[in-house]
């Protein structure tokens, strides 16, 4: 029998072709196997690693002394010597002083996102703290007022709340002080009665103050010139003399005790803890502390803006103040052991108070409380 070459040779390569079909799935399923058997026991490719890791995102770190959109609330402080201890100052994100009459100084303690069951003891109202209530967009809380923050009230359309007008369950006295200097309240009782006045409870507003997260010391942020050894004084006064930097002084001055005369009367100091990085407050020589913890009042920040109060001319003559806040004025930051000059710039009543330096650039505030001092411009104030 003749042999056919050609049909031969085509029975090979289907063999062939059979061969190679089969030899690829073999490899195939060997394949398949190793990988099912390799994620049974937790090991992953690299190439399948990065696709099913996700990035390790790290969150910007927040500014916690002011946040959410809870409206601040300004409370009319009582800083007479019979009204201290005052509850829960350490509570509050800002808080201003301001020469009032006689000498004396009120303070207006504003909060935010806090619940806290004793504010005060709460005192009345005097016109030029609803310039700064009202840059904070705050919910003014007082307990009555002078005529002419009766007067200004509704005439700049401010969301108030008078204690006087309200339940002595909202605002009571303390048998432990004398009266008036002993009406608390709490942050329970003003939102309910904001909320039966209709007012706003959240607010949208920025801080008057560009807070950072960030720790940061001045001398860091501003370069320091060199003293000249004929002129260097570690103590720096600050009276009416235009402010500026000369070839001769320091930016950035050593500032571990403060001292702030708002009147006779009113002595303030501030002593710097460089293991909490807070200053304490003393006023007429006396330690500041919380009237219900014991606590001595301690601050992160502290602004000086140097304006003058003057006497009012009014019927009633019981030496009311006015003050020339309009304007741009002299003053210091003062942060963690340092300090420098600022220029402070408020346009109008309503507008946020802006505070520079003096190269004219806004400045950055440490994440923390602060204390806003008010004072005359011919006030001495010691840093040191």
């Amino acid at each position: 029998m003749k042999y056919d070459m050609n049909k031969g040779v085509k029975y090979l390569l289907i063999i062939l072709s059979i061969l190679v079909i089969v030899a690829g799935g073999l490899l195939i399923y060997k394949i398949i196997t190793k990988e099912d058997t390799n994620k049974t026991n937790g090991i992953i490719s690299e190439t399948e690693n990065q696709e099913e890791e996700a990035p390790l995102v790290v969150p910007d770190k927040q500014v916690q002394i002011y946040s959410g959109t809870d409206r601040p609330i300004a409370v009319m402080i009582d800083n007479h010597t019979k009204a201290w201890p005052q509850a829960n100052l350490n509570k509050a994100y800002l808080v201003y002083e301001i020469v009032v009459e006689g000498g004396e100084t009120r303070l207006m303690a504003l909060f935010k996102g806090q619940n806290l069951e004793k504010i005060g003891p709460v005192r009345s109202s005097r016109h030029y703290f609803l310039d700064y209530a009202l840059e904070n967009d705050a919910i003014y809380v007082h307990h009555g007022w002078s005529p002419q923050a009766q007067s200004d009230i509704p005439k700049l359309g401010v969301n108030n709340i008078n204690g006087i007008q309200e339940s002595s369950k909202d605002f009571w006295r303390e048998k432990g002080k004398s009266a008036p200097h002993n009406l608390f309240t709490s942050t329970a009782s003003i939102l309910k009665i904001a909320e039966r006045k209709e007012y706003e409870l959240t607010s949208s507003k920025e801080s008057v103050l560009n807070y950072v997260a960030d720790e940061f010391l001045l001398s860091d942020k501003y370069e320091k010139e060199k003293y000249d050894e004929d002129s260097a004084n570690p103590t720096t006064q600050i009276n009416n003399e235009e402010q500026t930097n000369d070839e001769n002084e320091e930016i950035v001055i050593t500032a571990n005790n403060i001292t702030i005369p708002h009147s006779g009367l009113q002595k303030v100091r501030y002593e710097y803890n460089p293991e909490t990085k807070t200053y304490t407050r003393y006023a007429r020589n006396k330690l500041q502390s919380d009237y219900i913890t014991g606590d001595p009042v301690t601050t992160k920040n502290i602004i000086i803006t140097m304006c003058d109060n003057y006497t009012l001319q009014d019927a009633e003559k019981k030496g009311r103040q006015g003050l020339k806040n309009i304007g741009t004025f002299d003053g210091y930051y003062i942060t963690n052991g340092e300090a420098i000059k600022i220029k402070c710039t408020k346009s109008s009543r309503e507008e946020q108070t802006v505070y520079k330096d003096l190269d004219g650039n806004e400045i950055t505030v440490n994440d923390g409380n602060t204390f806003i001092n008010i004072c005359p411009t011919n006030a001495k104030i010691v840093i040191e």
